[in-house]
């Protein structure tokens, strides 16, 4: 694996904690506001292209 993709790993783990941390400060029922949306909709998009280094480094 190189290092571009373990970065991604990294990366895309410092994305899913973010992501996280917003599901618990609108814990127990998850009605996130239009701003949390935004902001999951941004991380997601991130999270993404992670997955897509990762998974070009790994399926050649």
């Amino acid at each position: 694996m190189s290092k571009r993709a373990i970065d991604a790993v990294f990366e895309g783990m410092f994305l899913l904690t973010d992501i996280r941390a917003i599901l618990r400060e609108t814990a127990p029922l998850h009605d996130l506001d239009e701003e949390q949306r935004r902001q999951v909709n941004s991380l997601l998009d991130d999270l993404g292209k992670k997955v897509l280094v990762i998974r070009e480094d790994l399926v050649k």
